[in-house]
């Protein structure tokens, strides 16, 4: 991959070179002290992903983040070492499209180097994937064998880059007594969940928990994936963690989640696939229409990438193509009338 670095530390700098540059695979085409520089940088020359920092002289890593977004958009992974005291600034420039986060490597130790070396080959597969050999022909097979006919409604979200800011607005506009469980997949490193939770129930009148492995679904609660592995419906009403399928880069997968839930729910179901790279949960949204779901889409202007949300538009997997502000409102309007089919049933 070719490689850009911004950080205002030359020691940093150069020790994050040295990493890069110590896979062959890779080379480092820039560096820039700043964001202001980076933006520039990005639009003379734009690399297949940014080391970026977050806090530095001039313009900052989420300011940069947001120009180069608008103006250059590409993979960016923030680097750096103010994870915690400065949690809320690493959500706002995730939610602005920063693809990950990881910790400044400290100098002199390797687990750190070989940490971020995986994750850029990680990232390296989402943005350079396996060529697209195009949608199936035929839908997939329905999968559902459980009837949920007496169960709440159970809304599912799958998100990526730009997803928290997304996530925010969506659950922003759900009103405190939804009759429904909420689950969240967002391609989020494990360690950080627990903030995403935290900010997201400032966001949120529902309250927002990190899903245990074992959990009940219950009514009222926004559930959101905690760890790399991926999350599933082990059967219509609890939670499960599963490391399979290892070869899919995208930990918690969202298709793995959906494709689950397409599984063990026949009805009542509201699923909606936000902005985010690569394809992810288009596959598994389409199972989920198959089942009989309600599908929404993100639209593309209103996308900070649009990657997942146009892979479901191109397999015709979302009933619905929505800007993000209509979204949560729609999911609202979308289990009150599958309450009252329910009531009715």
């Amino acid at each position: 991959m070719r490689i850009a670095i911004v950080n205002d530390v030359a020691m940093v700098a150069e020790a994050l070179r040295r990493i890069v540059v110590s896979d062959p695979d890779h080379e480092v085409i820039w560096s820039a002290p700043n964001g202001k520089e980076a933006v520039l940088c990005s639009q003379r020359e734009r690399p297949d992903l940014i080391l970026m920092d977050l806090l530095m002289p001039v313009m900052d890593g989420l300011e940069a983040t947001r120009q180069i977004m608008k103006q250059a958009p590409c993979p960016i992974l923030l680097v750096t070492a103010h994870l915690t005291s400065h949690t809320g600034k690493v959500f706002e420039a995730l939610g602005a499209g920063a693809l990950d986060v990881i910790a400044t490597p400290r100098l002199g130790e390797s687990s750190g180097a070989a940490e971020l070396l995986a994750k850029i080959r990680m990232i390296r597969s989402f943005v350079q994937p396996a060529p697209d050999r195009g949608p199936s022909p035929t839908p997939p097979t329905r999968l559902v064998v459980t009837s949920s006919a007496t169960l709440d409604p159970l809304v599912v979200i799958g998100a990526s880059a730009g997803g928290p800011a997304a996530l925010g607005v969506v659950l922003a506009d759900l009103p405190r007594d939804l009759r429904a469980a909420v689950v969240i997949v967002q391609h989020i490193d494990e360690q950080f969940a627990p903030g995403l939770a935290l900010w997201l129930n400032s966001q949120s009148s529902l309250p927002v928990r990190l899903v245990n492995n074992g959990d009940r679904i219950e009514r009222g609660v926004v559930f959101l994936a905690a760890t790399d592995d991926h999350l599933v419906l082990c059967d219509a009403e609890h939670f499960a963690y599963t490391a399979e399928p290892l070869e899919i880069p995208y930990r918690p997968s969202v298709d793995v989640f959906f494709r689950s839930v397409a599984r063990y729910r026949s009805q009542g179901i509201v699923a909606a696939l936000l902005t985010g790279i690569g394809r992810d949960g288009a596959a598994g949204l389409l199972a989920l229409r198959s089942a009989g779901a309600l599908t929404i889409a993100q639209d593309e202007q209103s996308s900070t990438v649009y990657g997942m949300p146009k892979a479901a538009r191109q397999l015709n997997a979302a009933d619905r193509i929505l800007p993000l502000d209509q979204i949560g409102a729609a999911i609202a309007a979308a289990v009150r009338v599958k309450s009252e089919e329910k009531s009715e049933g």
